[in-house]
């Protein structure tokens, strides 16, 4: 069926260059309220962490190269102001509550959302755009979120809470600490922060990947990476004989508010049931857009 010309319109990339020289485009959701999306390059990287790497857990091995395509991601997780306006389109599979955050603000980052909700998200933005929005998978999540790093975190080798919002404090009782490697401890917010606060963004132009909110990524959680796809595509699980799948798990990736620096690390994982959504203030997630891009 040839599209109208508003869908026309609507399926151009009008793109935009960062202060840095990155990539992005604008996504008009109404009533003055965009979305960034900024143009990831395809390459290959190492995925994982190396068992040297403080914090790491046998989750994160084998590291193992993966080969991404070029896609684009949004420059920050979705916010308060966002969510509200695509919650408001046409349901497509499931209904969406209008404002879930515990931590109010338009421009923090949503929270409080499962992960069928995140997927039902991007079915409507897709309907709305004509263009194929989708949660990232797990490679496609670091492969961002490191952009071109090998270090734990995509500024270096530690973390600060100048940087990033989780939990920098020490315990006094000697259970954990705040600070990582030879960096120092801070502070505990308590609670999510407006997106891009830190003015920290990595090689991509990307906010906030380290901290503030865990990020729903599309693939079923497995306990390490035997076996794992090479090619940057999410590792799903197929249904078993009976239709049902018995991995009712599913991946989130960067640290929240509340995790401590070691979970907040580029090769951290985290794993939670995908219809739960009542963590305050603990789980968002950013979306990608898989229409190709050349540069």
């Amino acid at each position: 069926m040839a599209q109208t010309s508003k869908e026309q319109q609507q399926s151009k990339l009008n793109i935009k260059r960062h202060r840095r020289q990155i990539q992005y485009f604008a996504e008009d959701l109404g009533n003055g309220i965009t979305l960034d999306m900024v143009a990831i390059p395809g390459g290959t990287f190492l995925m994982g962490s190396p068992e040297t790497e403080e914090g790491h857990t046998d989750s994160e091995s084998p590291q193992h190269q993966v080969t991404v395509k070029s896609f684009f991601i949004g420059k920050y997780p979705v916010t308060q102001a966002q969510w509200q306006a695509v919650a408001a389109l046409t349901q497509v599979n499931r209904e969406l509550e209008p404002d879930p955050s515990h931590f109010k603000g338009e421009d923090r980052p949503v929270e409080g959302v499962s992960w069928y909700d995140a997927v039902e998200f991007c079915a409507r933005l897709s309907e709305y755009t004509k263009r194929p929005y989708r949660l990232p998978s797990e490679a496609e999540w670091e492969y961002a979120c490191r952009a071109g790093t090998s270090t734990p975190f995509h500024f270096g080798e530690t973390i600060t809470t100048e940087f990033a919002n989780y939990n920098g404090t020490d315990d006094q009782k000697g259970r954990w600490k705040g600070s990582y490697g030879n960096g120092p401890s801070g502070i505990y917010r308590r609670e999510t922060t407006p997106v891009g606060s830190f003015g920290v963004a990595n090689d991509f132009g990307l906010y906030d990947m380290h901290g503030n909110v865990w990020e729903w990524c599309a693939d079923h959680w497995h306990d390490n990476y035997e076996d794992a796809p090479t090619d940057g595509t999410a590792w799903q699980d197929e249904p078993d004989s009976n239709n049902e799948n018995d991995n009712k798990y599913r991946l989130w990736r960067g640290g929240s508010c509340y995790t401590l620096p070691k979970n907040c690390r580029s090769g951290s994982r985290g794993v939670f049931n995908p219809g739960l959504r009542h963590l305050v203030g603990n789980i968002g997630f950013r979306v990608v857009c898989a229409q190709e891009w050349t540069q």
